[in-house]
């Protein structure tokens, strides 16, 4: 059996819950390999982020390097980058897997802050993240992401952000509804130049730790198995929801999602 891989660059999260620890598991979890290369060590518990600390730009190339020089990648995640150095290493490396692979997906996870604000990246989180836009093929901000990366752009509604996104390279925009009213289900709206589609989800109780990191390695996952970008995101986010749903619990504050929920039921 051959499992297509996706090559994700991401934060450590050392309490397991979100970061690449989060991506591998939802990657395995439906049908493809997780090649991890990590942009960041973390110091965070299921709460709060205490620390960041970027990996030299030098060290993420050789970690990817050492993988794509073998490995036939199949889809890309990005989450966590810290610096603006790093992402602009990931530009490259990225760029230099579509002169083989032109048409290469990449999942770009849009993380600013941790869900209780605290900082995720070294210096200013939205300004080191600009590059990634112009390689991502879909990008998945919450809707505080969304309104932070577009302030400055006209409209401050779903549709207008997303064509702000759309005009610095991005294809594809998922705006989550996460962070809406708690008392409203939430809305995940998805925007292309050819293409519109919302989802409804019942909203789930309590506050999760990696959420993000789940939808948009999930989709990287079933991008990876080449199915068309909307049976991707709604794969994805069926299998997202169930991993909520059955969350479980480490210590108090945000709920872990139990990522491996899907496989128990098939086995």
């Amino acid at each position: 059996m051959i499992r297509p891989s996706v090559l994700v660059f991401a934060g450590s999260d050392p309490s397991g819950g979100a970061g690449i620890q989060a991506d591998i598991q939802a990657i395995a979890a439906l049908g493809a390999h997780p090649l991890s290369v990590i942009t960041a060590l973390t110091v965070q518990d299921n709460d709060r982020v205490f620390a960041v600390h970027p990996v030299p730009p030098s060290l993420v190339r050789q970690q990817a390097a050492a993988l794509t020089d073998k490995v036939s990648i199949a889809a890309v995640k990005i989450g966590i980058v810290a610096d603006l150095a790093n992402a602009e290493t990931i530009v490259t490396i990225v760029r230099e897997l579509r002169t083989r692979q032109p048409q290469l997906p990449v999942v770009f996870d849009p993380v600013l802050a941790s869900g209780h604000g605290d900082a995720l990246a070294v210096g200013n989180a939205v300004r080191n993240i600009a590059p990634l836009m112009a390689i991502a093929t879909l990008i998945t901000p919450n809707l505080i992401e969304a309104a932070a990366l577009c302030a400055d752009a006209e409209g401050d509604n779903p549709a207008g952000q997303a064509a702000s996104l759309m005009a610095r390279g991005c294809a594809h925009v998922l705006i989550k509804g996460g962070h809406g009213a708690p008392d409203a289900a939430v809305l995940n709206q998805w925007f292309s130049a050819n293409d519109s589609r919302t989802w409804t989800w019942p909203r789930l109780p309590g506050a999760f730790h990696g959420s993000g990191c789940t939808l948009a390695s999930a989709i990287a996952a079933c991008l990876a198995q080449d199915m068309p970008i909307a049976e991707s995101l709604e794969q994805a986010q069926r299998y997202c929801h169930r991993a909520l749903a059955a969350s479980y619990v480490i210590a108090p504050g945000q709920r872990i999602p139990n990522r491996y929920a899907v496989i128990r039921e098939q086995t």
